[in-house]
């Protein structure tokens, strides 16, 4: 039973608040913000306490998305209804964002009505809210007809209007009530997350994957889609299937909405898709990689004459010709004092005392090399020891470490009038971490 729900900024900026009870104080946002920043870790716990009033809470879209309660309620029972609430949010809204949440507030106050009555909850279905919901979103970027980028000479389509914006599966399910929520497209997403680490002499210590596949839907009547998986697609160590390269993962769980009845044999996945976002499969690969890991680092550290400590680091990109991380960010931490670094972007962050690197784009079996040279008072070998582990972040797009594929995408019936169908694959970095 939730007594009251509301919805932070970063800053503690007041955005939603609904009490459906009437226990609690008019007081518990500043309470819980003052809990929050009195904490000296980055994660702040999710559930806290204060007198007889508990905070659930989650962080998504850069906001605080809370809930109390008064009574012994589960608390993994609010934390789930805060990660669906946040979808439906997104399914309606277009994004998760400050400014869209500004925006589309009345519309955030019109589905939390539906949502939780009395503080008990009722639904968090999109097709079943979607006949109730009388309010239109409000898109952050609005249409212009003076944005004619994807515009070619006389009004001829271009390459660049072919190809999916990022933003395309960001807008709301009921954009346009006359156009049915405009476009009829579907968006299927395979998305990876790696946790790596690696030793100082460049052995694979630990590989664990975890990815899943995330179907966007715009499209107002779909009776049935068809996911078809690699052939050669197997879960566990069984024995491997087909003749092309193997992809294996060690388990695998799936919506409760798809069917399986093809799956064993043809590795298909069928399920009927609701408008706006659900994820149809999850998967796990531990302790193992099947290709070579996308990054190496050969370090170098010494100290000079000057008695100033220098960092030599040499960093390769294993993944394919082809492919191209983007959004890299190394991280080294290093003993107090203060940095050169005249060839890279680097900049040294006294707070949490450690070199942060930036490389916007490193392209498939290259090689980037940087040096720093660090002024550290008193600089001794115990201050050396300091130095590391160095943690990369980055993003892998149009590439997947497993090796997972989306043969085809069908949908039946098939759809009256043109409708467009996407597939993306994106491997993000969870923990990347290269010991020196």
């Amino acid at each position: 039973m939730i007594s009251q729900i509301f919805i932070l900024s970063s800053k503690g900026d007041h955005l939603i608040y609904k009490d459906f009870r009437g226990e609690a104080g008019n007081n518990v946002v500043s309470v819980f913000y003052e809990k929050i920043t009195a904490l000296t870790g980055d994660q702040p716990p999710v559930v806290m306490s204060h007198k007889d009033l508990h905070f659930v809470h989650i962080r998504q879209g850069g906001l605080y998305w809370v809930a109390t309660t008064t009574v012994d309620s589960s608390p993994f029972t609010i934390i789930e209804f805060l990660n669906r609430l946040t979808t439906l949010i997104k399914d309606y809204c277009g994004s998760l964002s400050e400014k869209s949440v500004r925006m589309n507030f009345a519309l955030i106050y019109e589905l939390l009505d539906e949502v939780v009555d009395y503080g008990y909850i009722q639904t968090t279905s999109t097709d079943i809210l979607k006949n109730f919901i009388q309010t239109e979103a409000v898109s952050s970027k609005p249409f212009s007809l003076f944005d004619l980028s994807n515009v070619g000479l006389f009004g001829a389509e271009t390459q660049q209007s072919k190809v999916a914006p990022s933003t395309a599966a960001s807008r709301p399910i009921m954009s346009t009530r006359g156009e049915q929520g405009g476009k009829s497209e579907i968006f299927v997403d395979v998305i990876e997350r790696m946790s790596v680490v690696i030793g100082s002499n460049g052995v694979l210590m630990k590989a664990d994957i975890e990815g899943e596949i995330r179907v966007k839907c715009y499209m107002p009547s779909c009776s049935e889609m068809r996911i078809g998986l690699n052939e050669e697609f197997s879960i566990g160590k069984s024995q491997l299937r087909g003749y092309g390269a193997a992809v294996r993962v060690d388990e695998c769980s799936f919506h409760q909405a798809v069917k399986l009845d093809e799956f064993d044999q043809y590795r298909i996945l069928k399920v009927c898709p609701s408008q706006g976002e659900q994820t149809v499969m999850q998967y796990q690969l531990c302790d193992a990689l099947p290709s070579a890991a996308p990054f190496r680092l050969f370090p170098t550290v010494e100290r000079d004459n000057g008695g100033r400590l220098l960092m030599y680091l040499k960093l390769r990109c294993d993944l394919p010709p082809k492919s191209a991380a983007i959004n890299v960010s190394v991280t080294i931490p290093v003993p107090k004092g203060s940095l050169s670094s005249p060839d890279q972007s680097a900049e040294l962050r006294p707070l949490s005392k450690a070199v942060h690197w930036e490389i916007p784009r490193f392209p498939g079996g290259a090689q980037l090399s940087a040096l720093f040279k660090l002024e550290v008072p008193g600089l001794s070998s115990a201050s050396m020891l300091e130095v590391g582990p160095v943690g990369l972040s980055f993003e892998l797009p149009k590439y997947t470490c497993t090796g997972l594929q989306i043969r085809f995408l069908r949908l039946s019936p098939v759809q009256p009038g043109p409708s467009q169908r996407w597939v993306r694959y994106v491997t993000h970095s969870d923990s990347y971490t290269i010991r020196i």
